[in-house]
């Protein structure tokens, strides 16, 4: 298969977004029709809440275009707890809430640790092993998302890529942030979204960040991005997953249409 770099926001319900995303009148449940139209991906975050029911994964299945994708947060009473060496009971209900209704839209699990949860190898490695390998025959793709310092070392990294177990970038100042590839695919949070800026990021930080997503996807690492170990030697070419998240959300869908036409 071809690597696919795709661009998304993270859900599609925000009420600023009624001025400066969807056309005016346009009724809320046509919202992920147009979103989806516009976007290569969405992330989930009312997973990350509550489990949904089957018949809700099948809707947005049913309602997006083919080749759109969905990724979901994983559930935080699955990753917010002491020990995630348990998590396996809690991981295995997620999985079969009806995510497998997604079919070829199901994207990546996005597994979103506490922001006290200190690294711990061992601990680490059991819950990766815990983690359901797929859904409705269908292998499911993990990403983890540290948010205590203490993951910022090489012990991680290296453990990571063992365990083949991609790492988010999460481009932020308020969460540790660096780019070293731990699996066969990139997902990265983008976060500095600016409100007085009409596309959310400047023009050239639009430019690196297309820069960055080509050589992701062709198996090298950018330069410039925060780093713990020496970027490796090119690998296979790779998916690239990039949300717009946080910094102003209200710019979240202007930057990534820009970013998209910057791939195109």
């Amino acid at each position: 298969m071809n690597a696919t770099i795709r661009v998304g926001i993270g859900g599609w319900v925000y009420e600023p977004w009624r001025q400066t995303f969807y056309p005016s009148g346009l009724p809320a449940a046509q919202a992920l029709a147009y979103a989806s139209r516009r976007l290569d991906a969405i992330e989930v975050n009312g997973t990350f809440y509550r489990l949904q029911h089957p018949s809700t994964f099948a809707a947005w299945r049913d309602e997006t275009p083919e080749g759109f994708v969905f990724a979901l947060k994983a559930p935080r009473f699955a990753t917010y707890r002491r020990d995630l060496g348990e998590v396996g009971e809690a991981a295995a209900r997620f999985v079969a809430s009806g995510i497998a209704e997604l079919g070829a839209k199901l994207g990546p699990l996005l597994w979103q640790l506490a922001p006290n949860k200190r690294f711990d190898a061992a601990e680490v490695q059991v819950f990766v092993q815990a983690l359901p390998r797929e859904a409705g025959g269908r292998p499911l793709r993990h990403v983890l998302e540290p948010r205590h310092e203490s993951f910022r070392c090489a012990e991680y990294v290296e453990l990571a890529r063992r365990l083949g177990l991609a790492t988010v970038f999460t481009d932020s100042d308020e969460h540790p942030s660096f780019a070293d590839p731990s699996g066969d695919f990139v997902y990265a949070r983008l976060m500095r979204t600016q409100s007085d800026e009409p596309e959310g990021v400047p023009a050239p930080a639009l430019d690196a960040l297309a820069a960055c997503a080509r050589a992701w996807r062709d198996g090298g690492e950018p330069e410039g991005l925060p780093r713990v170990l020496p970027p490796p030697p090119a690998s296979a070419a790779r998916d690239v997953y990039l949300f717009f998240i946080a910094g102003a959300k209200e710019r979240a869908p202007a930057a990534a249409m820009a970013l998209r036409s910057r791939l195109a």
